[in-house]
């Protein structure tokens, strides 16, 4: 509801007025209740005087103990410690101000703050923990922070399983973290339940947090039923990497064979490392199935793995790929040349009119040192407007990286395009570009390209430019 300090301080505002708590903010979002206590700050209730630039509203009356929840609040944000410190002894008039004083605890007086921590300790409870959380570990953050999630672990070890379980569900990643950490410290979630935590959370410390839990609570074999198939069907690849790694202790390497063309380098490494320990031989793997071209299910990781362990030899199972039907694995096949160091700038060249953006991305990147070798009109011609977007992106990064004059030909020629991704990318080759060592100096051209991007530099900027390249300003 508050989603900055402005928006804390019109809260403020109508607090002081009177207005329901409840109504001005979501009193289960940390985010609200941190607005609301530094905008409470830029309002002027508590003052005789109006300031400029702060809301005038009704002075702080000299008892505390008249004040109702709405003000009380905003008594418990005040600038001086010593109301701060007077509101905190109102403030069990209200549990609902109790995440005020989770706050305060981490507030810069020390009387302030230890008031606050001794209330704190007397209130907190499980079920008052479990609502406290997320805003104790946003505060805990904060310089002087650590007493109250210190405070929160220790409450929240004397949790069920069934109470914890809330915080597995947080939106809020800090708190999933805590909580896991919490229950993998209790032991209260068997290794299944910790192997589906680490293939359903979208965090990756929770991922490597309860997979590492769950591969080290095993004991037996048996157990393992319950653990890999989660692991190895995770999306993400460092859970499906600790799954397939797992293989090996469970004895099942067997099963490692079909990662060794996943979609992520680091579980085909693993893969690799789990066969490889049982005597197979990756490499042989990976030539095998690369020896079909046309083979329509030859998996793309099967291309790739074959560049990460092979050797140039085996760059000649990898060309006859660039042809293949599915535009993943002709990708893969430029990206394992590439890797192998076997880059054919005019075999490679047709891709860049490619149908698919993956393939002329990789391309691109393929041909980059081996841009000065393609002629600079072909490339010119792939930038036009009636070519696709990534042909066009393709064109202009190999323009690009010529460098001298035909790059700064092709990026000028650019900054009016269409597309607002092209333009941006003009713009900046512009203004990055100097002369080349061994262009030509004072080229009328160049100073009449750097005239029609004037609007890019500062005054002193374009005639830097024009002198490095020889031209009159």
């Amino acid at each position: 509801m508050l989603e900055d300090i402005e928006d804390g301080t019109a809260a403020a505002t109508q607090l002081a007025g009177g207005a329901p708590l409840h109504s001005m903010l979501d009193v289960a979002d940390p985010a609200d209740w941190l607005a609301l206590d530094a905008g409470a700050r830029e309002v002027a209730w508590h003052r005789p005087q109006h300031l400029p630039g702060r809301e005038r509203c009704a002075p702080l009356p000299a008892d505390l103990a008249q004040l109702g929840e709405s003000r009380l609040a905003l008594a418990l944000c005040h600038r001086d410690g010593r109301i701060r410190q007077e509101a905190l002894r109102q403030s069990a008039r209200y549990p609902g101000l109790l995440p005020l004083v989770v706050i305060r605890c981490a507030d810069w007086a020390g009387p302030v703050r230890e008031h606050a921590r001794q209330l704190l300790r007397e209130a907190l409870s499980v079920d008052s923990a479990l609502d406290l959380a997320p805003l104790i570990l946003h505060v805990g953050r904060r310089d002087r922070g650590a007493f109250g999630v210190d405070a929160l672990g220790q409450i929240l070890r004397q949790a069920s399983h069934g109470q914890l379980a809330v915080l597995f569900a947080d939106p809020d990643r800090i708190v999933r973290r805590f909580a896991y950490r919490l229950a993998i410290e209790g032991r209260l979630l068997r290794p299944a339940e910790l192997a589906r935590a680490a293939a359903g959370d979208q965090d990756t410390v929770v991922q490597d947090l309860c997979a590492t839990a769950a591969l080290a609570a095993l004991g037996d074999e048996d157990a393992y039923e319950g653990v890999l198939p989660p692991l190895l069907s995770a999306r993400n690849p460092r859970t499906r990497s600790a799954g397939v790694t797992a293989l090996r202790r469970a004895g099942r390497s067997k099963q490692a064979e079909p990662f060794l063309s996943d979609r992520s380098a680091l579980v085909r490494a693993c893969a690799r490392y789990v066969v490889r320990q049982q005597g197979g031989d990756p490499t042989a793997w990976y030539r095998e199935r690369c020896t079909a071209p046309d083979d329509p299910e030859l998996p793309p990781g099967a291309v790739i793995g074959l560049a990460e362990c092979g050797n140039r030899a085996d760059a000649g199972l990898l060309r006859p790929l660039l042809t293949h039907p599915a535009a993943r694995v002709r990708a893969q096949a430029v990206a394992g040349l590439r890797a192998l160091d076997c880059v054919n700038a005019k075999q490679l060249r047709p891709l860049l009119d490619d149908p698919a953006a993956a393939v002329v991305r990789e391309t691109a990147t393929a041909l980059l040192p081996s841009a000065k070798e393609l002629p600079a009109d072909w490339l010119v011609e792939r930038t036009s407007s009636g070519r696709p977007q990534h042909v066009r992106v393709a064109a202009f990064r190999l323009l690009d990286a010529r460098g001298g004059i035909v790059a700064l030909r092709a990026a000028v020629a650019l900054l009016e395009d269409p597309d607002r991704k092209l333009r941006t990318w003009a713009a900046q080759s512009v203004q990055r570009w100097h002369p080349s060592p061994d262009g030509r100096r004072g080229d009328a051209e160049v100073g009449e390209l750097l005239d029609r991007s004037r609007h890019l530099f500062s005054g002193h900027a374009l005639r830097r430019r024009k002198w490095e390249a020889g031209v009159d300003s």
